[in-house]
């Protein structure tokens, strides 16, 4: 009878759910300020074309912030989240009422100067559309196909002069972090005001340089006249301009121009983009918008996003409305980036897809891919089969990629990672994996000259040492010689990872092999290193990683340098950079994904993993605006306390999270902040590179995801929901009507479907805290009441329903 129940609620909830719309809970410019450098323009999912209104900020890295800056012009090429240098923002266009005088050379054609007349109000943003009204009195409206935008600009009858207005429309050869290089050209059409163009620019966080191309066309009142400008001069005799970047280290400002005789309707300008050649960037402008019609262009880019995030749906009763816009806001972004140049790849010739604008792969591996392979398998297979790709025309697979250009390599070879996780949850997409193998083991046996970029570097060390030591010989291979405990660590997590892909694919001589080299984390484990803060105080830990070198004695950084403590370290890839990537020793002393058990034991068993946790979190130490705490927050399941996964879960949101601009921690960094989120609120968390996700009490009464190849739906539904959030502890829960003691779930879930009901409570229970509940580690889980004896290998795959790769009850990978 209460089955039935149960199924009568759910059938309510979807009933009463036909009308919901997902897109009523988006709000783009969550992030749009204090460092979370989203995009908030037009976009489709995963779209080249991004059209949004650049501004001069010092966190204009996505194109458009919501701060003091000013408008600098309107682009259609960007990224979203990303940290470093601004990304893109190429050929940007800048409207004016009229010239002073209607003297074209009193307009002010450089972008630093026209900034002064960028001031602006009345922002607004959905999915596909864009506006925003500068002071001057232009309206500017912008939504996008997949390789073009259209602009539509509204002017005042008079210009500032009280003249009639005579609009010009300038687009010039910059980018947003000024990187234009030598020999950029461009021309305007004299009869139909055309202008076409092509400039080389720098990427934003990697080596070598790209070449893109515009057309740009305009509809609207009658064209008075039009030409080009050089610097701060205009000429309407001058069609066709080459420059120079010049010798002053600043691109000279150049580009072109068109003049209408009147603002008595909007001007829409339309303008495509291609890294292949102008006329290709013509006929995607041509193909998508023949018309001009701006409504049908966004209605049908708001259709393309409320098609994608239909999979999941929430109950919204008694949820607090800014907890649905987090949710589905965190969602949206996901599919911002990577973005999808298929046909637009100019470096080799393919009938694969081509992705781009992975940044990086470092971040996106932990929730952000995870979460599209089980709302979007496809577009992840594509992914996937564009990454084996690059491997195979380029040699290695990207650890980081963006704008046809090799990013750098910020720590292990994540693309394993990427790859494995895929795998193992069964995307398929016309994937070649006999390849994707090869492509993960050369990462881990051959060195590439240059592993600043791709693959690993230090393999003779790896191999002969098992662990990458800090100052390194290494003669082979060249990069910044920092981060040797990070790359030790995710090496390791990386190897295990390509034992899972062997095992699958039947490689069952290097099953052990790799098995055996993931576990090499454990040679710069130190037990008796003392941690203590700068003014002396001892944390009471005992037992860190450490550096050590080539003959194995040990090095030292102090375990708090690069945490949130640390005012003082820089970080990132300098030269003189320490042995841990963005992150401190204690935080990546829980980066064992897939042995928690071991490192459970090492730390002195389960209680004083939970302590040493709870210090991480409690003190300061971790910040959850980036991506390596996320893990952190639901490692308290392989100690048998989930509970404290949703407590700690609960702490970070809303404190960090919430649908303000200001409301993200940090750099979005591709949606990788809008995953966390989503996996968060979902109460099931991925642990990448592994068939687990983990379970918590989701944010919402019941949420239905129903998958995009299967067309099953799998439904999270809570008994006792709470919506003060203090009810957050599973008492118990079952799965299709039956027992369910796991506080994890494998992806079978999401595939096959199924009704995962959990009855909450204000207390922490005994619910997920035995040793057989546990997820799966490759060591021994001891230290509980009794231990579980775990074997080491992944388990075959196309295993029984929710029986996942794990042939054990909680325990190893066993066969």
């Amino acid at each position: 009878m209460a089955h039935l129940i149960a199924l009568l609620a759910l059938s309510s909830l979807a009933l009463g759910q036909s009308t919901f719309d997902p897109l009523d809970f988006i709000d783009p410019l969550i992030g749009s300020s204090n460092g979370g450098n989203v995009f908030p323009g037009a976009s489709l999912p995963y779209g080249m074309a991004k059209a949004v209104a650049d501004t001069n900020s010092g966190s204009n890295q996505g194109g458009f912030t919501l701060d003091d800056s000013n408008v600098t012009g309107f682009s259609v090429m960007h990224d979203s989240g990303t940290g470093g240098s601004p990304s893109l923002g190429n050929f940007p266009l800048f409207p004016y009422t009229n010239c002073p005088g209607g003297d074209v050379d009193r307009c002010v054609f450089p972008k630093k100067s026209r900034a002064k007349f960028g001031t602006f109000s009345n922002v607004s943003a959905r999915p596909g559309e864009f506006g925003i009204t500068l002071n001057s009195g232009i309206r500017a409206d912008m939504t996008t196909t997949h390789h073009t935008g259209l602009f539509r600009f509204t002017f005042p009858e008079l210009g500032d002069d009280g003249e009639p207005a005579q609009p010009l429309i300038l687009q010039d050869l910059s980018d947003l972090a000024d990187t234009r290089q030598d020999n950029a050209t461009v021309s305007v059409d004299a009869e139909t005001g055309r202008i076409t163009g092509t400039a080389r620019f720098l990427p934003s966080f990697g080596s070598g340089s790209f070449v893109l191309h515009f057309c740009t066309d305009f509809s609207g009142p009658e064209i008075l006249d039009n030409g080009i400008f050089a610097n701060s001069r205009a000429s309407t005799s001058v069609k066709d301009l080459t420059i120079s970047r010049s010798i002053n280290g600043y691109p000279l400002p150049g580009g072109a121009f068109v003049r209408f005789k009147s603002a008595a309707a909007p001007i829409l300008v339309r303008t495509a983009v291609s890294f292949i050649s102008t006329a290709q960037a013509c006929s995607h402008a041509e193909a998508e918008i023949p018309s001009f019609d701006f409504d049908g262009v966004a209605k049908a880019a708001t259709e393309a996003w409320r098609e994608k995030l239909s999979p999941i749906r929430v109950s919204t009763e008694g949820v607090d409305p800014s907890f649905v816009t987090n949710f589905y806001s965190g969602i949206y972004r996901t599919m911002i980036n990577p973005q999808n140049y298929t046909g637009e790849n100019p470096l080799w010739s393919s009938s694969e897809p081509y992705f781009d604008s992975f940044y990086c792969l470092w971040d996106s591996f932990r929730s952000q891919i995870p979460f599209l392979t089980i709302v979007d398998p496809s577009a992840v297979g594509h992914m996937i089969r564009s990454l084996i790709d690059t491997y195979v025309h380029q040699g290695w697979l990207p650890d980081c990629r963006m704008s046809l250009c090799k990013g750098y390599t910020q720590g292990g070879s994540n693309a394993d990672v990427v790859l494995v996780d895929a795998y193992l949850k069964g995307i398929k997409e016309g994937i070649d994996w006999e390849t994707g193998y090869a492509a993960v083991v050369k990462d881990a046996e051959v060195e590439p000259l240059d592993w600043s970029n791709e693959g690993r570097g230090g393999l003779d060390s790896w191999k002969a040492l098992g662990y990458i030591p800090v100052q390194d010989f290494d003669y082979k291979g060249f990069g910044t010689m920092t981060r040797s405990i990070s790359r030790t660590l995710e090496y390791s997590y990386n190897d295990f990872c390509i034992s899972q892909m062997a095992a699958g694919l039947g490689k069952t001589g290097d099953v052990d092999k790799y098995v055996e080299s993931s576990g090499n984390w454990q040679n710069l484990y130190k037990p008796d290193q003392p941690s203590a803060f700068w003014d002396g105080t001892d944390t009471g830990f005992r037992g860190f990683f450490q550096p050590r070198f080539l003959n194995r004695t040990w090095g030292y950084q102090d375990p708090l340098n690069c945490s949130n403590t640390d005012d003082f370290s820089v970080c990132s890839l300098q030269n003189t950079g320490p042995e841990t990537f963005e992150s401190s020793i204690w935080e990546y002393g829980f980066f064992v994904p897939h042995d928690q058990a071991t490192l459970m034991t090492l730390y002195g068993g389960p209680a004083e993993f939970v302590r040493r946790l709870d210090y991480l979190h409690d003190h300061n130490i971790t910040y959850i605006g980036n991506e390596p705490a996320f893990l952190t927050v639901f490692q308290y399941h392989y100690a048998g306390r989930p509970g404290l996964s949703a407590r700690r879960s609960h702490t970070y949101i809303p404190a960090f999270f919430s649908p303000t601009p200001a409301g993200l921690p940090g750099n979005d960094d591709s949606g990788a902040m809008g995953s966390f989120l989503a996996f968060a609120m979902m109460g099931l968390f991925p642990n990448p590179g592994q068939d687990v996700y983990l379970i918590t009490a989701p944010y919402f009464p019941a949420i239905n995801i129903t998958h995009p190849t299967t067309g099953r739906t799998a439904r999270v539904r809570t008994v006792n929901f709470d919506s003060t959030y203090e009810a957050i502890y599973v008492q118990s829960a079952t799965l299709d009507g039956a027992d369910y003691r796991r506080n994890w779930l494998p992806h079978s879930f999401f595939t096959e479907g199924g009704e995962l009901v959990l009855t909450l409570g204000r207390n922490e229970s005994d619910w997920g805290t035995r040793v057989e509940d546990l997820p799966p580690s490759l060591g021994t889980y001891a230290g509980f009441n009794g231990t579980f004896s775990s074997k080491r290998l992944v388990g075959p795959r196309g295993a029984r329903k929710y029986r996942g790769q794990f042939g054990g009850l909680g325990g190893g990978f066993g066969l």
